[in-house]
C-alpha cells in the first residue's frame, strides 16, 4: 500500500542531520506495516497531480497556521475533501488535524490556554497514551458530524475521525524527546515561556505511546486496503 505525504513544512535546519525532515520521521513511525511512501511538499505548492496517485494520505504539521495566508492552504483543503470524497484514507498530525477540520467546516485558533510542549497524556475512548506535542494552534469547534476520538483538560478535541476514512491526531507520535529538545533550542525559547520549557525538558526520558498509535494509524489505512480487496473480489 502506496501513502503519500503530504508536507506542509519542514523541519528546522539544524535539526535534520540527526531526525531527517518530517517525511522521514513518519516513514521510521510506520516502518514495519507494509507500506511504500512518496512526499510531496505542498508548502511550496508541489501538489500530487491527482488524489489516485497514493492509496493513502497523510498530512504533516508546520510551522504555519492553517487560518494564515499561504497559497497551498486551499488547495490542500480542497485536496482533503476530493480525497475523502472518493473513499480514500486521509490522516491529519498537528497541523494535518487542524486542515482537515478547516476543510471540512471547523474552526481553527491559537488556545488561550498557551502552548503544549512535550509529553501530554491523553485519553483515547478510556486508553490513557503519552505522546509528545508541540502546538499553540488547536481546533476550538470540530466539523459537524466528527467524531471526538482523544481529549485532555488541556485540548478537547485531540483526535477525531471522519467516518470510515478520515483520522486525526493533534499530538505529534513522529516527535521523539531528542527532536523536542532540538525544538526548544531552535524554536522554543523565543514563542514559549521559559517555565513551561522547564517543566516539558522535565518530563523528558519517561515512556512514550507513539508505537501504540503507529498501529492505529497503520489500522486505519489498512481498512481501506481490505475494503478495496473485498470489492474486487466480490
Amino acid at each position: 500500500m502506496k501513502i503519500g505525504i503530504l508536507q506542509t513544512g519542514q523541519a528546522p535546519e539544524p535539526l535534520r542531520t540527526a531526525s531527517g525532515d518530517y517525511p522521514r520521521m513518519f516513514e521510521r513511525l510506520l516502518a514495519g506495516h507494509g507500506f511504500t511512501f512518496a512526499s510531496w511538499l505542498v508548502e511550496e505548492m508541489a501538489f500530487p497531480a491527482s488524489v489516485h496517485d497514493a492509496d493513502g494520505w497523510l498530512i504533516t504539521g508546520s510551522r504555519h497556521g492553517v487560518y494564515e495566508d499561504h497559497p497551498f492552504i486551499a488547495p490542500l483543503e480542497q485536496f482533503v475533501r476530493d480525497a475523502l470524497g472518493v473513499g480514500l484514507p486521509v490522516v491529519g498530525i498537528c497541523f494535518g488535524h487542524q486542515i482537515m477540520a478547516q476543510a471540512l467546516g471547523g474552526q481553527v485558533g491559537k488556545f488561550a490556554g498557551g502552548w503544549a510542549v512535550g509529553a501530554q497524556e491523553y485519553d483515547f475512548e478510556g486508553a490513557r497514551l503519552t505522546l509528545n506535542a508541540w502546538h499553540q494552534d488547536q481546533v476550538i469547534t470540530p466539523p459537524e458530524g466528527a467524531e471526538i476520538l482523544a481529549r485532555n483538560a488541556f485540548c478537547a478535541y485531540a483526535a477525531l475521525g471522519y467516518g470510515e476514512h478520515g483520522y486525526s491526531v493533534q499530538a505529534h507520535p513522529e516527535f521523539d524527546d531528542q527532536f523536542i529538545a532540538g525544538l526548544i533550542e531552535t524554536r522554543g525559547r523565543a514563542l514559549v515561556p521559559a517555565a513551561q520549557l522547564a517543566e516539558a525538558e522535565a518530563r523528558q526520558g519517561g515512556p512514550r505511546d507513539q508505537d501504540v498509535l503507529a498501529t492505529r494509524i497503520a489500522a486505519h489505512f489498512k481498512r481501506h486496503a481490505q475494503r478495496a480487496a473485498r470489492t474486487e473480489t466480490s
